[in-house]
């Protein structure tokens, strides 16, 4: 019992040291007949997994939705992630993973599941430059060694459900509510997101709400752009605060998270009262209690963007406070 408790505790406390666990599984070969290439999924996301249950196809669902299951008295949408993916699994569909995004629930279809392992942010490098899907938004380096060919691809689940969840791509609010926010000329909010989707969405909804910002791929990204920033500002004679507004953070990001970002924030003397909200499809009590931790100054589920209006409003505030 001890060694399990020490084991949950382990897990529970990752996310304050830059460090997931990623299950991987496979969904086949290529279509073109290439070997069958490895994925992974944020264990954090993960709710469970089920072998494949009765599915049932309402009339007009197209590929690759399959259709809906029961899953615990819940209905859920099963969506086809070979398809998605461009794979044509050997043995079938036999699995679904039971995930939780952005406020909804929904199961990926797979081949087959290997593992999970444990990394580190930094051996997560982004795909963008490097892989043609946009349904790939990373890719893990299993073995810590950046010579090796033990490799994982990370799925773009809100990109996925984005192109194939019509509850998901229409879920602008009917009436924004208007905010004034009270940024110094010139300031800006640094902007950590490594979701293609994501970043175009977070970037149009602050457009709306008349905040500048300068977006990031990595939470490395931004956390070199804010020290390239600082500097500027002490050269000048400026107060940070005269530069950055706010940082604005996803949590799961190559290289590094966002709760190692915020981290770094809180603990630099120059840096520690600029505001940072954590803005993640990943939610639960832990995450929140992490959040706690590291020092944010506040926490929104993606993406509704009065609510993320409004905890832009309560983190200034905080900090004016």
């Amino acid at each position: 019992m001890d060694n399990f408790q020490k084991d949950i505790d382990e897990r529970a406390n990752l996310a304050l040291s830059n460090k997931f666990e990623l299950l991987l599984f496979r969904l086949g070969s290529s279509l073109e007949g290439e070997k069958a290439e490895l994925f992974g999924i944020n264990v954090f996301k993960l709710r469970e997994i089920v072998p494949m249950p009765t599915i049932t196809k309402a009339a007009g669902m197209q590929s690759p939705l399959l259709g809906m299951a029961n899953i615990r008295e819940q209905i859920i949408p099963v969506i086809d992630l070979a398809a998605v993916a461009g794979c044509k699994p050997a043995t079938g569909l036999n699995l679904l993973l039971v995930t939780e995004y952005a406020r909804s629930t929904q199961a990926f279809a797979v081949e087959s599941v290997d593992n999970i392992v444990r990394l580190d942010w930094s051996q997560v490098h982004t795909a963008e430059s490097g892989v043609s899907s946009r349904n790939i938004t990373s890719i893990a380096c299993l073995d810590n060694d950046d010579q090796t060919t033990s490799l994982a691809m990370v799925l773009d689940v809100e990109q996925i459900l984005y192109d194939i969840v019509p509850s998901v791509r229409d879920a602008a609010p009917k009436e924004i509510t208007q905010r004034t926010f009270k940024f110094k000329p010139g300031a800006v909010v640094i902007v950590a997101e490594d979701s293609k989707v994501a970043r175009t969405m977070l970037e149009h909804g602050l457009q709306t709400m008349g905040i500048p910002a300068i977006m990031h791929n990595t939470g490395l990204e931004a956390w070199e752009k804010i020290k390239m920033i600082a500097r500027e500002a002490q050269a000048a004679g400026q107060h940070i605060s005269e530069r950055i507004a706010m940082v604005l953070t996803d949590l799961e990001m190559p290289e590094m998270d966002g709760f190692t970002l915020t981290r770094n924030i809180k603990r630099d003397e120059t840096l520690k009262k600029i505001p940072v909200v954590i803005h993640s499809s990943l939610s639960g009590s832990a995450n929140e209690e992490h959040v706690r931790k590291v020092g944010a100054d506040g926490y929104v589920a993606k993406f509704e963007i009065n609510e993320l209006s409004e905890a832009i409003q309560a983190a200034l505030d905080k900090v004016a406070g």
